[in-house]
């Protein structure tokens, strides 16, 4: 029993002199140095910014975050048919430093009575795809001129007829709604109820 305390108070004392010693068996034996484990968030560069408030787009961003260090991409999540703002998106620093002391300082800050939401993406957690297009100017789809044109379309003699049935639905249930309401209103005929042929007629093959 003594040479085994003896025996183990050697080792720790050997191990106490090493400095790679980081680890020593309770059944006693060589000390062992533990592997370095790097931790990912040291070295990422990406912030999310969730609830970005109404205004504070691309160009704002970019202005304001530039106080803390250089700005590498900036990208706001957009809806593909309106280019409206989702609200949250993606700034990728030059340094892993400005990013940790970004994210600890802008998260939950006030901004335009919004809350901002900032957190450290992992590197192994960012999508290859995130900043697919980044640096292309979005630009919306024109609505006025594709429903023009959905309008002004030619349509056969059916689709004219379905088209003006609807718009008769639609006045009658409107029409039933006034009378329901006790107001005294004459609404005006609906010119075309007839269903007349239309000027454009699509002949079918």
């Amino acid at each position: 029993m003594m040479k085994r305390v003896k025996k183990g108070s050697t080792e720790l004392t050997a191990a106490r002199k090493d400095e790679a010693a980081d680890f020593l068996p309770l059944e006693g034996g060589p000390a062992r140095k533990l592997p370095i484990t790097e931790n990912s968030e040291n070295k990422s560069t990406v912030l999310y910014i969730g609830r970005i408030p109404h205004g504070f787009y691309e160009n704002e961003m970019e202005a304001f975050f530039k106080q803390f260090g250089e700005i590498r991409r900036i990208r706001i999540a957009r809806n593909r048919k309106t280019g409206k703002s989702k609200h949250f998106g993606f700034v990728q620093f030059a340094s892993p430093e400005v990013a940790k002391i970004v994210a600890e300082t802008m998260h939950n800050y006030l901004l335009f009575e919004h809350l901002l939401q900032v957190q450290i993406i992992p590197p192994e957690r960012v999508h290859p795809k995130l900043w697919k297009g980044v640096n292309r100017f979005y630009k919306p789809l024109d609505w006025v001129s594709i429903e023009r044109k959905r309008h002004n379309k030619e349509r056969t003699f059916e689709e004219h007829k379905k088209l003006v049935d609807g718009i008769l639905k639609r006045d009658q249930k409107r029409r039933r709604k006034i009378e329901a309401a006790g107001i005294e209103y004459e609404c005006p005929e609906i010119v075309g109820s007839d269903v007349p042929a239309p000027k454009k007629i699509k002949f079918e093959d």
